[in-house]
């Protein structure tokens, strides 16, 4: 024990108490004997001056370790020292919220402001990545706003996001654009029936290049335009090219689109071309165009609006899931090294129809911009034979519509049962 007492330390452990039958006594420690003196009262220090600790956090539970840090921000002074904050009470707040964005009842009222960053919050946390939770909360932000999630949405050749976030596409609200182009989607395909809805009724811009449509197709997309007066009765620009099974009595279901300015029909199963564009000119006043319009560029349709980065997520995860395992690879490398080729089946594109299309002739149509056109004045000197004619030809146009109209309005079964299904 006297060595212990005696041993030198470079810090000082203060006085030193031995509990001896029930009393307390100190330890001399330069005689090394022991005092009975009640001890005096000296202040405490639990550690010594320059005492320093590094707070460690459990680096295996991920989760736990961003509930802990989550309420601070940590930045870096000049010197190179670590500094941290304590963040605002509507970060805290707005970081819960998003973390359980899918038990939100509603959002109708709500500022925009807010819900905007709500959105960024819940999307940082890939919260509409999740297979049921991200749809629940994605309804609720579509349900009060509408356009501002998205407006125009751009799905070209991402057959893989459609299939997977079928769903999910369904909920968006009052889309003004939207391109399904190279989709494959087909006659019987879900998303097709989705777009006679009423929440597509705001499409103005519909892009269906590449994607298998028939007459059939057409039918079934117009039936609720054709009869009920709704769907995509506010339809303008329509893209329908590269489709070979689409014949000419397919066109005729288009007549009922009574706004449409443009119109492609570029690479389709068309026989008489002139009777078609003169049916168009007719019926819905569009012209053929001898140049390319550039109402049908591609690039100008883009994803806009909050849910712009969820996209690119679902865009990011589909490629993803198509890429091969490592050890595809290491086999793929093994046949390559020894002189096999080995069979890659790459994703179908559409550049073999765009070709054939090319070929075919361009067969794109526009609506001429009235003009005023100054007619001159019929002199009062008309026969009035002519004057007879005249008022003949204003009798026999409001016949001549009323029949078309009866004749247009005239259903087949198939039509009966599409518009039952609706």
């Amino acid at each position: 024990m006297s060595d212990c007492l005696h041993s030198e330390s470079h810090v000082d452990p203060g006085p030193i108490y031995v509990r001896e039958n029930g009393k307390l006594h100190l330890v001399n420690q330069a005689a090394g004997s022991i005092q009975n003196v009640a001890p005096k009262a000296t202040p405490f220090r639990l550690f010594s001056r320059g005492f320093s600790v590094e707070l460690c956090m459990n680096r295996e539970d991920d989760r736990a370790r961003r509930q802990r840090t989550d309420h601070f921000i940590f930045t870096y002074t000049r010197e190179g020292n670590l500094r941290y904050s304590a963040k605002s009470l509507f970060s805290l707040a707005l970081g819960y919220i998003s973390d359980n964005v899918d038990r939100i009842d509603s959002l109708i009222g709500f500022p925009e402001q807010i819900a905007e960053k709500l959105f960024s919050a819940a999307e940082a946390r890939q919260k509409f990545t999740e297979p049921v939770t991200g749809l629940r909360a994605l309804q609720k932000f579509t349900e009060a706003y509408g356009s501002l999630v998205l407006c125009s949405l751009c799905l070209r050749d991402r057959y893989l996001v459609v299939s997977d976030k079928l769903q999910e596409i369904k909920s968006f609200r009052e889309l003004t654009c939207l391109d399904l182009s190279c989709c494959k989607l087909g006659d019987e395909h879900e998303l097709l029936e989705h777009l006679t809805k009423e929440a597509l009724s705001s499409v103005k811009r519909l892009l269906l290049k590449d994607t298998s449509l028939s007459d059939a197709g057409l039918r079934r997309m117009t039936a609720p335009v054709r009869v009920l007066k709704r769907g995509l009765e506010n339809l303008l620009i329509l893209d329908l090219s590269c489709n070979p099974k689409i014949t000419d009595g397919g066109i005729g279901y288009l007549l009922s689109f009574k706004n449409l300015n443009c119109l492609d029909i570029t690479g389709t199963g068309l026989k008489d071309t002139d009777a078609v564009a003169q049916r168009l000119r007719t019926r819905i006043g569009l012209v053929r165009s001898q140049m390319p319009l550039k109402e049908f560029d591609h690039s100008t349709c883009r994803t806009e609006g909050w849910a712009e980065q969820t996209v690119l997520q679902w865009e990011q995860a589909a490629v993803e899931a198509t890429k091969p395992p490592d050890n595809w690879r290491s086999s793929t490398a093994a046949l390559r090294f020894y002189g096999k080729t080995h069979r890659t089946e790459e994703a179908v594109k559409c550049r073999p129809v765009e070709a054939d299309a090319k070929a075919s002739g361009n067969l794109q149509f526009y609506k001429e911009k009235v003009q005023n056109c100054h007619v001159p004045l019929k002199k009062e000197v008309a026969g009035s034979h002519e004057l007879r004619n005249h008022k003949k030809r204003a009798l026999a146009e409001p016949e001549a519509e009323r029949t078309s109209k009866q004749k247009h309005l005239c259903l087949t079964v198939e039509d009966w049962d599409l518009l039952n299904a609706y």
